[in-house]
């Protein structure tokens, strides 16, 4: 297995980056292909540790880097030497399973859904982040990718979700809900209950296994396993959850540092408040998807350590050895809206 790193791509890159895939190199044995700038390359592979290259670790030259300034639509385009651009053209030719970016969100989407290209059939790519719930894990899908939508965008979202959600996440009939104000079937704007109706065709069909609408508070009680939203949507949901999560773990914090008896108190349930803080750290994940490209690309979020890069590296191989991309090759026909 080959994963192409966009070495160049993200606020700590290319320390971070670089040390991220040298740890998923050492630990699970993934040949590594490390683009961009060779000189900044060397030096962070030596600042990790190594004094040479390892073997099953090669770099790509790439002079550009996309900057967080630089317009995200045209980046790709105009900045053809750039470790994004490079590293995009070298998966979509097969110099390598899967690509890993923590750079702009919009040039890698742009650059996908453009360069590597959706498979043929799918409207609009999606980003699904695999978010914490009361009964384990959720797939939110679409999460910023797309703003605005049509029933059909939504419901092939519930398609690659559902696919994500039984080939990575391993569940053999996943819930799948529709991300709305309320649980009954006439809730929500004329989006929502368009969406309803196709959704709930394809559970009858079969094809999906449909619990209907959802709110966003009985979703992280785990009230389903594919969350189906619109980018925008998805992306409130998203961000209020990271949030949240960094709210209560600062109020815990101050809350048992408070005093000699709290202090104690923290101390016999150190373990439980390490899992808990490992439970709502986006660094475990390490990436997200976009669903609905023909070649797996990971984006890694912006400001990455090691460690949450390492974990993007590990969830891209996941990703490509699954088979979900053959799957939504094999079923995009059940995933168009039939004309009438």
């Amino acid at each position: 297995m080959k994963i192409i790193v966009d070495a160049m791509g993200g606020d700590n890159a290319p320390q971070a980056t670089v040390q991220g895939a040298l740890a998923a190199h050492k630990a699970h044995g993934l040949d590594i292909v490390l683009v961009g700038r060779t000189a900044d390359i060397l030096r962070a592979v030596e600042a990790s540790g190594e004094k040479t290259l390892p073997a099953g670790v090669e770099i790509r030259d790439a002079s550009e880097v996309v900057e967080i300034s630089d317009d995200p639509a045209t980046a790709f385009k105009r900045k053809k030497d750039s470790s994004l651009t490079v590293g995009l053209r070298l998966v979509k030719e097969g110099g390598g399973d899967a690509f890993v970016s923590a750079g702009s969100t919009g040039a890698l989407l742009a650059g996908a859904t453009l360069l590597v290209k959706r498979v043929r059939g799918i409207r609009r790519a999606a980003m699904g982040p695999v978010i914490p719930t009361a009964e384990g894990r959720a797939v939110l899908c679409d999460c910023g990718a797309n703003a605005e939508c049509t029933p059909e965008y939504l419901l092939q979202f519930a398609y690659l979700g559902n696919y994500y959600a039984k080939r990575v996440m391993g569940l053999e009939r996943p819930r799948v809900a529709l991300l709305n104000i309320g649980a009954e079937s006439e809730k929500g704007d004329s989006l929502r209950q368009e969406t309803y109706a196709l959704l709930t065709k394809a559970g009858e069909a079969g094809r999906i296994h449909f619990t209907g609408n959802i709110e966003a508070n009985e979703a992280m009680l785990g009230g389903a396993d594919v969350l189906v939203a619109d980018g925008f949507t998805g992306n409130i949901m998203l961000k209020s959850l990271e949030g949240t999560a960094k709210f209560l773990l600062k109020e815990l914090k101050k809350m048992f540092y408070s005093s000699t008896k709290t202090k104690l108190a923290a101390g016999l349930v150190k373990g439980n408040l390490e899992d808990m803080k490992r439970l709502l750290d986006p660094g475990e994940v390490g990436g997200t998807p976009f669903l609905g490209i023909s070649k797996p690309v990971i984006k890694a979020h912006g400001s990455s350590d090691a460690r949450a890069f390492c974990n993007a590296v590990l969830r891209a191989a996941e990703y490509a050895e699954s088979g979900l991309i053959a799957d939504i090759e094999a079923n995009i026909e059940r995933m168009k809206v039939e004309q009438p």
